[in-house]
């Protein structure tokens, strides 16, 4: 009867470690890696460079990962793990989730049409580079004041005619389609 009452015991404490993992990892999911070592350092006061040394790590890696400039791979990570008494696994995953919310941000660099937008139109800047999601109210009013038709119903497209005619609205511009 012990026996079954420390296994119900033990099963318990697991479900709840793995409760508060998940609640700690949903928290952190997709922030670099690094980030997270870099705090952990400051926590227990740790230098990167005598880290790195005490790792045989060069100190311009350590220094890279928790600047976020450089991905953490398998073997370092659970060499860091080991020597911090952290859960094997643990700089993976966080890895793991880092590197699909790059992916989902690069598959969300939703932009408009660029055949039926000319350059000319953003003359100040480089299409490339704009952000389509930030900067939504001026390319609408812009496109609006200096587009013709193809260029005004490619921006109602892509942002969409209810929210097309709100800035319109907004900017004391009636010329919505």
């Amino acid at each position: 009867m012990l026996f079954k009452i420390e296994n119900k015991q033990k099963n318990v404490n697991i479900n709840v470690y793995i409760c508060i993992m998940n609640n700690q990892l949903a928290m952190i999911k997709g922030i670099h890696p690094g980030f997270i070592l870099e705090r952990e350092l400051k926590k227990r006061s740790l230098r990167k460079g005598r880290f790195a040394l005490s790792l045989m790590e060069y100190p311009q890696t350590i220094v890279s990962i928790t600047k976020g400039k450089r991905k953490m791979n398998t073997a370092l990570a659970m060499k860091i793990e080991n020597l911090l008494g952290i859960e094997e696994g643990y700089f993976m995953t966080l890895q793991v989730f880092h590197e699909i919310e790059e992916e989902k941000k690069r598959q969300k660099t939703e932009h408009p049409d660029m055949s039926k937008l000319r350059k000319a139109l953003f003359w100040d800047t480089e299409p490339d580079k704009i952000d389509w999601k930030k900067q939504k109210n001026t390319v609408t009013k812009r496109v609006f004041e200096r587009g013709n038709e193809i260029k005004k119903e490619e921006i109602i497209r892509f942002y969409g005619k209810k929210y097309t005619d709100k800035v319109l609205k907004n900017n004391g511009n009636q010329a919505s389609l």
